[in-house]
């Protein structure tokens, strides 16, 4: 893995999905595949999905938003249940 994007969690959003400050632009050259794993925190997922991705309850997945990139457990509140708060370092590698 060559490429990096580095960032952080700019926001939660009110279900506690994490709320990236790494915006649409940045991730166009990016590969949506498994060759792409993003970190936040020390917490790691494959890929970037879709917003309406159809991964099962608990995956952590990182995902579009409407103009950033946001991560999330399927079902669960990533932000409770990992303790990830505003300021934590996000970084894209493929």
């Amino acid at each position: 893995m060559s490429n990096k994007i580095e960032g952080a969690v700019a926001a939660l959003s009110p279900d506690g999905d994490l709320i990236t400050d790494i915006g649409e632009e940045a991730l166009k050259d990016v590969p949506r595949d498994q060759s792409v794993t993003v970190t936040c925190d020390g917490y790691d997922t494959q890929g970037i999905y879709p917003v309406d991705h159809e991964q099962p309850i608990g995956t952590m997945v990182a995902f579009m938003g409407p103009q950033e990139l946001r991560m999330a457990i399927v079902g669960v509140s990533i932000s409770e249940m990992l303790g990830i708060k505003v300021g934590a370092p996000v970084m894209i590698q493929w």
